[in-house]
């Protein structure tokens, strides 16, 4: 439905702090809103915003509270179909990041990249994505808190590590190709022949919380000699609504799913807050990102909502915006 209409059924529970948590099974459970906490006639009204401003365009939105789905929409689309969650993937390689420090395969946020991806370092100028981009000296001390901060000045000459916000894909792609190679997932001679970084969000996330995406690598277009093998092949996942949603709970939860500590919380703690990289160099209006993880923490993002907040968000209008 592309509107949100009143039924006839009355709320169970007035208290939404009363109600308790569940998390979802194959299926999420549906509750009405009332019960949830919602203002019925208010979600009717953010439905009607919302056909006005799509027109014919396509979209889905699901919402859901203390685990349960209290409204959603679908217009022009099919709620099972997958999508490209596009950057929004970045969130998702930061709960694998915090996943593998606890595990001891990354012993820290703070080690140099490296000295586990010593590939990073071996584009010279004219291996790079276009003029000008190129490994240079100063990568050697790219830390991986850097890189899920977008803050690592990656093949960018003259962005010393840690102190600009530059958001890009390649030092990301770096980022996951590390990881993966310290699981033994990932060969840049070889790139499709590992099991890759997707094969192992799904051994340490949506098989655990019962998650159906999908994943593929990407590439832009590149000139011939560009060394995709390094600092290509991204990773993009492929998500239903309800794979977004329980990526959304568990995030939202710090990283506990019904009991089981998924993600680290102390690590979700952190990277949900803007970095202290971004607040220590970049002016207020850009304290806006933590690792990998939009943060409204400094009221910067979305001034009008509340400051725990904060979002996976990728382009095409992929978003999982979570609000303790």
């Amino acid at each position: 439905m592309n509107d949100f209409e009143p039924t006839n059924r009355k709320p169970k529970i007035r208290n939404a702090t009363k109600t308790l948590r569940v998390w979802p099974g194959n299926d999420w459970q549906e509750s009405e809103p009332e019960e949830l906490g919602f203002d019925r006639a208010k979600l009717t009204e953010a439905g009607r915003y919302q056909a006005n401003i799509a027109g014919d365009q396509p979209y889905r939105i699901l919402i859901v509270r203390h685990g349960k789905i209290a409204a959603e929409w679908n217009f022009r689309t099919d709620p099972a179909s997958q999508a490209d969650q596009a950057s929004a993937s970045k969130s998702t390689f930061s709960s694998i990041l915090g996943i593998a420090i606890r595990e001891g395969v990354i012993k820290s946020e703070n080690d140099r990249v490296s000295d586990y991806y010593p590939e990073m370092l071996d584009v010279a100028q004219g291996e790079g994505p276009k003029d000008g981009r190129y490994a240079f000296p100063e990568n050697d001390s790219i830390t991986f808190r850097q890189l899920i901060g977008n803050t690592s000045g990656y093949m960018k000459p003259g962005e010393a590590p840690g102190k600009v916000f530059n958001y890009q894909t390649f030092g990301m792609n770096i980022l996951t190709h590390a990881i993966a190679s310290a699981y033994n997932l990932y060969k840049t001679s070889n790139p499709k022949q590992g099991a890759g970084f997707g094969t192992l969000t799904e051994w340490k996330i949506r098989n655990l919380i019962g998650g159906t995406w999908s994943w593929k690598y990407g590439n832009f277009e590149m000139h011939a000699k560009a060394k995709l093998g390094v600092f290509g092949y991204m990773t993009s996942y492929q998500m239903t609504p309800r794979d977004m949603a329980r990526m959304g709970w568990l995030w939202l939860n710090r990283g506990n799913w019904n009991g089981d500590q998924i993600i680290p919380a102390e690590w979700m703690d952190k990277a949900t807050k803007v970095s202290s990289e971004i607040l220590e160099n970049e002016p207020p209006e850009r304290h806006i990102y933590g690792l990998g993880f939009w943060c409204n923490d400094q009221a910067q993002v979305w001034p009008d909502l509340p400051k725990d907040s904060f979002a996976a968000s990728g382009a095409g209008n992929q978003h999982i915006w979570a609000c303790p």
